[in-house]
């Protein structure tokens, strides 16, 4: 069992993304600490604001890449404890169920290539009358079909 929690400024962090986004896509990489084996706190997260459509994203490589050594380099590039946990976007106009391009693009980060990833959270959320934040948690593991999960700190 995996337990997925956030750190304090994460959800008000998100929250006013998404305000900014507006019916605009949004996302980036999550960022995390691993507490125990299974249990993760997303610390940070990256946030590529320009890339995305009223109906699709896709991160731009360079500004997240850019992101990634910044977090190593903040955490002391201590991989065992700090890493990339996944990655998240909005879904501002649609629910937040992982589309069929979701699904497979996640797992072809987990599965394919020589990509040293072998397990991955996409988290997909959505403001709701500019107050609610909903979300899905989606897990995915080489070798295993994907599984959602929830959050053990919930968003309101």
């Amino acid at each position: 069992m995996m337990r997925i929690e956030l750190a304090p400024d994460i959800e008000p962090r998100l929250r006013k993304a998404l305000h900014q986004a507006g019916s605009r896509e949004i996302g980036g990489m999550l960022f995390a600490e691993q507490l125990a084996p299974g249990r993760f706190r997303i610390v940070d997260f990256s946030l590529d604001p320009h890339s995305g459509s009223y109906a699709n994203f896709r991160r731009d490589p360079a500004l997240h890449h850019a992101a990634l050594t910044a977090f190593f380099d903040k955490t002391g590039r201590d991989f065992s404890r700090f890493n990339y946990l996944g990655e998240w976007h909005s879904h501002p106009s649609f629910p937040v169920r992982p589309s069929r391009e979701d699904m497979d693009t996640m797992t072809d980060l987990v599965e394919l290539g020589s990509s040293e990833i072998t397990f991955a959270l996409l988290l997909i959320v959505r403001l709701r009358f500019w107050m609610w934040m909903d979300y899905s948690m989606t897990a995915f593991a080489k070798g295993y079909a994907p599984h959602r999960s929830r959050l053990a700190t919930r968003f309101i």
